[in-house]
């Protein structure tokens, strides 16, 4: 199990750094990453985290398509800010998804820490979502999640990625630096 986690750690690092160089190649390698994710999840009983993992498998390909279009008068997709009531929107969302993950996974399985996993798994999706659009809030909110996920990770004795989660942080300042050079500011 561990050569499983520590290959997917060096495959997530490897795709969050494309993915601060806006490298559209980040997201095939994240879906290698997110699958051997769901194995080493499920085996750690983190549901909402393997759940998480499966969706991403799907957010990696759409990921891959919106980098690849191109809009209609532009080259390709670019960095922008994410207006404030569409933020808020997608903030509700993922409390939304919060709450509904949280409470089916505390109430019908055994799950560890299902409200922290649940709460990270919503928020994540948020964020992926919003890395998919290359919304440059995404790497703040990549940077409170890398955060938290490092205590949950320790907690359920996820070391390799708990590791993982504090170079997933650097990497989030990093992006967030090199997006913000790339970003076209709202007219």
């Amino acid at each position: 199990m561990l050569w499983i986690e520590s290959l997917a750690a060096l495959l997530g690092v490897l795709s969050v750094y494309l993915m601060t160089r806006q490298r559209p190649i980040a997201w095939p390698i994240g879906l290698v990453m997110v699958l051997l994710y769901s194995w080493v999840f499920f085996v750690a009983r983190l549901y909402s985290e393997m759940l998480l993992q499966l969706i991403y498998a799907v957010l990696q390909l759409y990921g891959w398509w919106q980098w690849w279009r191109k809009p209609v008068g532009q080259p390709s997709l670019s960095v922008s800010f994410l207006p404030r009531l569409l933020l808020l929107r997608d903030l509700l969302i993922g409390l939304a998804i919060t709450l509904s993950l949280g409470f089916f996974m505390s109430h019908y399985t055994q799950a560890n820490v299902p409200w922290l996993d649940a709460a990270l798994t919503g928020f994540s999706l948020v964020g992926q979502y919003w890395m998919a659009h290359k919304r440059i809030q995404c790497w703040w909110m990549w940077l409170v999640l890398n955060i938290i996920y490092i205590v949950m990770f320790i907690w359920v004795e996820l070391y390799v990625t708990a590791a993982l989660y504090v170079v997933f942080i650097g990497l989030a300042i990093y992006g967030w630096q090199q997006w913000r050079k790339a970003l076209v500011q709202p007219a």
